[in-house]
């Protein structure tokens, strides 16, 4: 596991080649679950390394950081994680401290949490702890993020924009991220807050890029950049418009786009997809939050026993 290799990296002395390490995204669209069975931070947790990992939180997106960095400690002690570090930079320049980024170097898993993620694109990327937490994820430690977290994972990522169904010209703004993801655009809080105008609207303007939609207590597991399995209770909407027909460069601002030909993927918890090829390469029927919660332990053990 990443965890594992990164935790030991520092007592062993040993060169690990790039290749022999696997590299793991956990991209949460927000709300994520925090009390109950906590699905999708347990993946974060176990992923890290569980009781061995070295866990740093960065709540810099938030305005209200302490006490955001604080509910995040308590959830990932429950859940069994080990050493917990705060990283909060709340300028550029503080993002030079040299405890903030020996505290990055050693950690075997990396917490970005929700807020503003022009918050992030000022005082993390292009900076010395946003360069610690690129150097985290090459390593092998587990980056994930959540909301404005889970934005700031993708080299162009959408800072701010209209809500709404419909694709609008020029409805968004793009600002650069952190560039752990390649050629994908991520929105979060996807079917909640009904998010698929204005990320039609991006991969429209921008064909090369795929759309991600995160739902919220969900979550894009990307392992060595390329297979992604989706985690938790909501789905996540994937749109290639690589070989749709669009007018994005003759509409004018604010009109309805035209976006014909793109092909959309709805991917629940089961799937697991291929973001290299852009293609489902299996799909297993599940609905763990709906039975943990409804179906009785003795009914589940029961159906298994019969299969």
């Amino acid at each position: 596991m990443p965890s594992a290799a990164a935790a030991s990296e520092a007592d062993d002395p040993t060169p690990v080649s790039p290749a022999d390490v696997r590299r793991t995204l956990l991209i949460i669209g927000g709300a994520e679950d925090r009390i109950g069975r906590s699905v999708v931070l347990k993946r974060f947790v176990k992923l890290a390394g569980g009781r061995r990992s070295r866990l740093v939180i960065i709540p810099t997106a938030s305005s209200f950081a302490t006490e955001v960095a604080e509910a995040y400690r308590d959830v990932f002690t429950r859940l069994r994680g080990g050493e917990i570090a705060v990283v909060d930079p709340r300028t550029r320049r503080d993002s030079g401290d040299a405890q903030m980024i020996a505290d990055l170097d050693a950690a075997t898993g990396v917490f970005l949490t929700g807020g503003s993620q022009v918050k992030l694109s000022q005082n993390i990327v292009g900076t010395p702890v946003g360069e610690a937490v690129l150097r985290a994820y090459a390593r092998g430690a587990v980056v994930a993020g959540t909301s404005a977290g889970a934005s700031i994972m993708s080299r162009f990522m959408i800072s701010l924009g209209e809500e709404g169904v419909t694709p609008r010209q020029r409805s968004s703004q793009i600002s650069a991220g952190l560039g752990l993801v390649e050629d994908i655009i991520i929105d979060q809080h996807f079917d909640q807050r009904g998010r698929y105008g204005r990320l039609l609207a991006m991969v429209a303007a921008s064909p090369n890029l795929l759309g991600m939609g995160i739902d919220e207590n969900t979550a894009a597991e990307i392992r060595d950049d390329r297979r992604m399995t989706v985690v938790g209770a909501g789905a996540i909407f994937l749109v290639n418009a690589r070989n749709a027909i669009t007018d994005a460069a003759e509409a004018r601002r604010g009109a309805p786009l035209l976006v014909s030909g793109a092909v959309v993927h709805t991917l629940p918890t089961g799937s697991t997809f291929d973001l290299d090829a852009v293609e489902l390469t299996d799909f297993v029927e599940r609905h763990p939050d709906i039975e943990g919660a409804v179906v009785p332990a003795t009914v589940r053990a029961a159906r298994t026993a019969a299969h």
